[in-house]
């Protein structure tokens, strides 16, 4: 339907998961992508793929926690493509689950600056960028975990994935006169490589114990989140702003 012609789109996590998914959905309508994740053949190879399908894709390797990655994201879409309208910063980890009280600081940290700190960075670059458009659309990846639902050993992942819901709201009362929506998007559980369901001790009683936490009695692919997103930063969403829109197979509301 090309509901991305003509727009520019920085995706950061885009080696994989949820990022690769809305990259190539991204391309398909219509957008140039500057894609982003730490793994540089992953991005040559999802670059490659975008370009067979016959979308235009760039990719930038590093690490979204680097000031200066933010910074040369957004270069790269001014300067190849002639601006940015939209932004899905995606990247996060789920980091090392265990008690508050084992945790250490270290490992507090990398979540928080990883989840968190990095989509600070992100939109500092990202924003004066949009207004140089006259708008666009700020997207970020949140999670149910920490704000409809409680889960142990994670609360560092709860509590950066929240910080990214106050984030959201305060940029859309600061941005909306200028024509910027921002909007945090919260998926379930969802089968990708980072998944817990993934791990290599994971047996298929974990997928199912997992898939029963949602109403829907199973997982999301990462296409399914992807066009989620597709919502949020395409002009179908024109008049959304500020909000936290679950797209998580009913895990917040089951109890069943």
């Amino acid at each position: 339907m090309n509901r991305l012609a003509g727009k520019t789109a920085i995706v950061t996590g885009a080696s994989s998961g949820i990022g690769h998914a809305a990259a190539r959905l991204f391309a398909s309508e219509g957008a140039n992508v500057i894609v982003n994740a730490r793994r540089r053949d992953e991005l040559d190879a999802l670059v490659e793929a975008i370009a067979r399908d016959g979308g235009t894709a760039v990719a930038v390797a590093g690490d979204v926690c680097d000031e200066r990655m933010a910074q040369r994201l957004v270069a790269t879409a001014q300067e190849r493509f002639g601006g940015l309208d939209i932004a899905f910063n995606n990247a996060g980890i789920v980091g090392p689950m265990k008690p508050l009280q084992e945790m250490a600081p270290s490992d507090w940290h990398d979540v928080v600056n990883t989840n968190l700190t990095a989509t600070f960075l992100g939109a500092k670059y990202q924003i004066p960028a949009l207004l140089q458009k006259g708008g666009g659309s700020l997207l970020f990846t949140s999670s149910f975990v920490g704000h409809t639902v409680g889960m142990p050993g994670m609360a560092a992942y709860a509590a950066s994935k929240s910080g990214i819901i106050g984030l959201v709201k305060t940029l859309a009362a600061e941005l909306g006169g200028n024509g910027i929506r921002a909007n945090a998007l919260l998926p379930g559980g969802t089968d990708t490589p980072a998944s817990i369901t993934n791990a290599p001790d994971a047996g298929p009683e974990v997928l199912a114990f997992v898939e029963n936490l949602h109403a829907l009695k199973r997982m999301a692919t990462p296409e399914e989140i992807a066009r989620a997103a597709l919502y949020l930063a395409s002009d179908d969403s024109s008049f959304v702003t500020g909000i936290a829109m679950l797209a998580d197979g009913g895990v917040s509301i089951n109890r069943t």
